[in-house]
């Protein structure tokens, strides 16, 4: 399998993860049911976080998409839901670029 495939493999085993964890807590900008897994920081720019659990959380399909994440919401849900210690986590690892190995990514699919 190409790297590529085997990223969008671990993405779609990260995504339901986080959707069956999340199922009962409602959208984390704004309690609605929850369809998608949405980032805080998006994967696209911040490789480091794609499969953090922390900055992974379940959304609506309204506030991932046509709201392109709710943020502002979206960050007081993280502060209400993990604390301000892991945000302030999260926000330092924001800065940081990650190349996925294929070793990492089927540990991530094996995983979740």
């Amino acid at each position: 399998m190409t790297l590529p495939k085997l990223l969008t493999k671990a993405q779609k085993a990260f995504n339901a993860w986080i959707r069956r964890r999340d199922q009962d807590k409602g959208c984390i900008s704004c309690g609605a049911a929850i369809t998608e897994a949405g980032h805080y920081y998006s994967q696209g720019h911040h490789s480091a976080l794609r499969f953090n659990e922390i900055n992974t959380n379940g959304q609506c399909t309204r506030c991932n998409r046509f709201l392109h994440g709710n943020l502002i919401h979206y960050r007081e849900g993280i502060l209400k839901r993990w604390g301000q210690d892991k945000l302030h986590l999260l926000d330092s690892a924001s800065k940081r670029v990650k190349k996925w190995s294929r070793v990492e990514l089927e540990q991530i699919i094996l995983l979740y």
